[in-house]
């Protein structure tokens, strides 16, 4: 029984040890996992990283600073705070964004995938560059409230941070240059482009009649704004809702200054949509049913909607629940459980 006792242990002792030792081979970084694969139908990106070589301590580097508070004014806020890596890095269930002090924003949190294919950042276009935009979220006295300079001070107080900014940069300096190309080799190789409807397509998989009904009706109906393989064209459109008042959110005409801008915001990509809930700039829908609800009922409309929403007509019942069927097709669960981008400070 003694024996017994013993083999059982030591076999139990062995499982620990290989569930840990998995759990840091988790975030081991290799040349391999940083190469830059365009995947098979996708355009040029608008980033391809020409003055940002990325290298595994790169990335290292911009997976630790993604995840720790440290970004932030009181180290209560990281990027992952709002960035969650089950919901393909947006926020679940929040409508709208929780920052510095509990403060809420006036914009549902965007998913972060395919980012170097977007040629302008935010919902209202404001940052045009990957290596830029971490510095609208880190300075917005909404969201992380802290100024780079103040960033950068932390970070050379710190010994483990120093030492990874040589590692990545080859150099002693730790700034913000450095700070924000190490975050744009973490969340640039955010690629998603595995999910059953990549299969479908490359014609390694098949599709139900009702998901193949639901691509036919999304092409005839959806694709004017969601063009695929990315499906979203880039554009900025006013999707005819009726502006929330308490918000005063005018979108793109914020940035632009020109009235017919107003109320338009960047067409999101539909990739993940099925974990991305809730729905629209101001997360105002929780279902996919209650979007298809508003983009296929012409009353729903404000009189100022783009001519390509208008063009959707009404669906039934039966072409709403197809469409659905086919949208939980770009469900990349590959990319949703990409080791790559776990939390290192958990183990």
């Amino acid at each position: 029984m003694k024996n017994r006792l013993n083999v059982f242990f030591l076999i139990f002792g062995c499982i620990l040890l290989i569930s840990f030792i998995q759990k840091l081979d988790d975030h081991k970084i290799s040349k391999k996992n940083v190469e830059l694969i365009i995947p098979k139908g996708f355009p040029k990106p608008n980033y391809d990283f020409t003055t940002n070589k990325l290298t595994p301590d790169g990335f290292v580097l911009g997976r630790k600073l993604f995840y720790d508070p440290i970004l932030s004014k009181d180290s209560s806020i990281s990027c992952q705070s709002c960035h969650q890596r089950v919901a393909a890095f947006a926020h679940i269930d929040h409508a709208l964004s929780h920052g510095f002090d509990g403060k809420i924003g006036t914009r549902n949190v965007p998913a972060l995938q395919n980012l170097i294919w977007k040629d302008a950042y935010m919902a209202d276009g404001g940052v045009n560059n990957l290596e830029v935009q971490p510095i609208n979220p880190i300075t917005n006295p909404i969201e992380m409230n802290e100024s780079l300079a103040h960033v950068i001070s932390k970070l050379k107080q710190n010994k483990e941070y120093v030492i990874l900014f040589k590692k990545a940069f080859k150099d002693n300096v730790v700034n913000s240059e450095c700070l924000l190309k190490a975050l744009a080799q973490f969340t640039g190789l955010m690629i998603s482009a595995n999910s059953r409807y990549d299969k479908y397509v490359a014609k390694k998989d098949t599709f139900s009649l009702q998901e193949i009904n639901g691509l036919k009706l999304f092409r005839a109906k959806c694709e004017g704004c969601h063009k695929e393989p990315l499906f979203t064209d880039n554009s900025y459109r006013n999707n005819g809702l009726n502006p929330d008042s308490s918000l005063n959110d005018t979108g793109r005409g914020k940035i632009t200054k020109t009235e017919t801008d107003n109320y338009k915001f960047k067409v999101p990509s539909l990739r993940n949509i099925e974990v991305t809930f809730p729905y629209m700039h101001d997360g105002r829908y929780r279902k996919l049913k209650d979007v298809l609800i508003h983009y296929s009922t012409s009353l729903n409309h404000n009189s100022t909607a783009d001519e390509e929403i208008n063009k959707i007509g009404e669906l039934s019942d039966k072409e709403r629940k197809d469409i659905i069927a086919f949208l939980l097709t770009l469900t990349d669960k590959e990319f949703l459980n990409d080791r790559r981008f776990i939390n290192p400070n958990k183990r």
